[in-house]
């Protein structure tokens, strides 16, 4: 047997002869579960030696691999699979690994939807642990869901608040947030910023968590006021002004904050759009859709 780092050897062959007699003997004696673990010991035999292509044939390891098409593919064939039948157990842990790949694919709107449906019947511990499920869970629900929404399904959800205080600094970074503590929340978000940067799945997408992050936290803190001094937000933010005003420059010319800056006053004013009239807006736009389609409709049905 060759492999890419070599020919297989004694201890290996041994190891392999072992998990295909445990296969065997799973499959004429025991039940479901207990062949799945055998053909599990089977691909991480072929994981450990480097052997892709014959892990792959054994499991889908696409995310060890980070390959996001094989990924794709996987979770679409696993749906299909389930039309035709299957127990819940899977569904839920299908959940997980769907949600994992949202988040790898920077669709952090759907990973936290995914995850907090899976909060209570977490079993894909193949993946990672429960510590790290929440750790994603938290980071994903911040940028993702409203005040309301974070408060009833994060701040005060049991399962996460008997796990959130033994990872680091990820209870003040969801608590602070939440109370508009804005400068333990910029400490706690400087603590998390290496877990962030080192993570596999995070890492790719670290800036781009780091800016979706900070246009939360501004938000919040100009939602209350139709003006603020910039003096003033900084002294909140633990930050200076000329740091405070270098951020919101950046934001407010990418459309992520609605205000504007009055330099000479020192001032920030908020020009938040106005609900009622973009509904208005949107109301007039699809009308006049409808009438171009039905005009076209009945010249069809003159014709």
């Amino acid at each position: 047997m060759r492999h890419p780092l070599g020919t297989v050897g004694q201890v290996e062959l041994l190891v392999l002869s072992s998990t295909l007699c445990r296969i065997a003997d799973a499959e004429e004696n025991l039940g479901e579960s207990e062949v799945r673990e055998a053909h599990l010991a089977k691909s991480l035999f072929y994981i450990r030696i480097g052997d892709k292509e014959k892990a792959l044939e054994q499991l889908k390891l696409a995310f060890f691999y980070m390959d996001f098409d094989l990924i794709s593919k996987s979770i679409d064939k696993a749906k299909n699979l389930f039309e035709e039948g299957g127990d819940w157990e899977r569904k839920n842990r299908l959940k997980v690994y769907e949600g994992l790949y949202c988040m790898s694919s920077r669709n952090f709107k759907k990973a936290a939807d995914l995850f907090l449906d899976s909060i209570s019947t977490f079993t894909t511990y193949e993946l990672f642990p429960y510590d790290t499920f929440i750790f994603y869970t938290v980071l994903t629900s911040i940028i993702s869901l409203d005040r309301v929404s974070l408060k009833k399904k994060v701040v005060d959800a049991p399962e996460i608040l008997t796990v959130i205080g033994k990872i680091q600094y990820l209870s003040e970074f969801l608590n602070s947030l939440y109370d508009c503590q804005y400068k333990s929340f910029f400490s706690a978000f400087a603590g998390l910023t290496e877990q962030i940067k080192l993570d596999r799945y995070l890492h790719p997408h670290f800036r781009y968590y780091m800016r979706e992050v900070r246009t939360v936290v501004y938000s919040q803190f100009l939602e209350s006021y139709k003006s603020v001094t910039i003096e003033a937000m900084a002294k909140a933010f633990g930050v200076t002004v000329d740091f405070i005003d270098m951020e919101l420059s950046r934001f407010i010319s990418a459309g992520k904050l609605h205000c504007k800056i009055d330099k000479v006053a020192g001032v920030l004013e908020t020009n938040r759009p106005d609900a009622k009239n973009a509904l208005y807006q949107a109301t007039i736009k699809q009308g006049d859709f409808l009438l171009n389609r039905i005009q076209k409709l009945s010249r069809v049905i003159d014709l």
